[in-house]
């Protein structure tokens, strides 16, 4: 951004620091960036490809802005862009407005997922319901995503929800029928959940019955307001320590799928805790993150190839 910029006299006999403290200079910097971003408004409204253009360079920057200006936070949400399910590209195209505007009748939340690349949120299993219902989802694959988010919990009365969160009202996305069905089904796996629970120990937090997945077995989430584990392996691989004790995830398994009904049906307490084991650790695969042994893997995998116990 090139420019001019006519201001009162300047107290230059001062230091840096005294400098960037006064009135003059803060009057600068406040109509510099309202400047400046009704000048990306108007790109928005008259020159989308250049717009584009624009976002590809600097996008990851103004997300920042969301974060580090809560004057024109709302401001700065309006030309933010992401990708999406509704698109088949990694494209990050489509605005929150665009969003809401598509939104379902009954729906009143904004979906987000997060996640390391395009490709990992794209087939992540905890979009399976919202594909089923139709229902759109943000793909959101920068590292400075979440970060954003936990300044970003609304857009026009609409609240960011993650779809990886444990706290999700899926009933709302079913009918009556649906939701009986689904009341029958969870009385119905109490036991098993509890027996894979009782398995796992302390990896999980919990072991329960979700409606979230239609094709896959299991997958992990967390709490409402506990950290992802997105942002956790973020931390990590930046050297940063995790603050407090490290959250446990919990473990949702889909009672209707055909693997679970056959982990239902095994009478062999050591197989069943392999079997646990092996689900817990797929879902920690399917959501892009990794195991802590590898090794115990393979041998666990192999071991239930050959439908053999330990």
């Amino acid at each position: 951004v090139r420019g001019v910029i006519d201001s009162n006299d300047l107290p230059l006999n001062v230091s840096r620091e005294i400098l960037q403290e006064s009135r003059d200079v803060r009057m600068i910097r406040e109509g510099s960036t309202k400047r400046v971003l009704s000048m990306l408004e108007d790109m928005v409204e008259n020159d989308r490809e250049k717009f584009t253009t624009f976002w590809a360079a600097f996008g990851q920057v103004l997300k920042e802005g969301v974060g580090e200006d809560a004057t024109n936070r709302e401001r700065i949400a309006k030309l933010l862009r992401f990708a999406s399910t509704a698109n088949d590209g990694a494209e990050q195209s489509v605005s929150l407005a665009d969003y809401v505007g598509r939104m379902k009748d009954k729906q009143d939340s904004i979906y987000t997922v997060t996640a390391d690349s395009w490709d990992t949120a794209r087939s992540s299993p905890h979009l399976e319901i919202f594909r089923k219902k139709g229902i759109e989802v943000l793909l959101l694959s920068d590292r400075v995503d979440e970060w954003m988010l936990s300044f970003l919990h609304q857009f026009e009365g609409k609240p960011l929800v993650s779809v990886a969160k444990g706290g999700l009202d899926l009933a709302a996305l079913a009918d009556e029928a649906e939701k009986a069905e689904q009341e029958r089904t969870a009385e119905d796996a109490k036991d098993l959940m509890a027996k894979i629970k009782a398995a796992l120990g302390e990896r999980v937090k919990d072991v329960r019955a979700t409606f979230r997945l239609t094709d896959s077995p299991a997958c992990l989430v967390a709490e409402a307001h506990e950290m992802s584990g997105h942002l956790q392996r973020l931390l990590k691989s930046a050297g940063q320590k995790l603050p407090g004790s490290e959250t446990k995830p919990i473990l949702e398994l889909n009672p209707k799928h055909p693997l679970i009904e056959r982990v239902g049906a095994e009478t062999d307490d050591a197989r069943l805790a392999d079997w646990a084991q092996l689900l817990f650790e797929q879902a920690q695969l399917a959501e892009g993150g990794q195991l802590d042994d590898p090794t115990a893997f393979v041998k666990r995998l192999n071991r239930m190839l050959l439908g053999k116990s330990e």
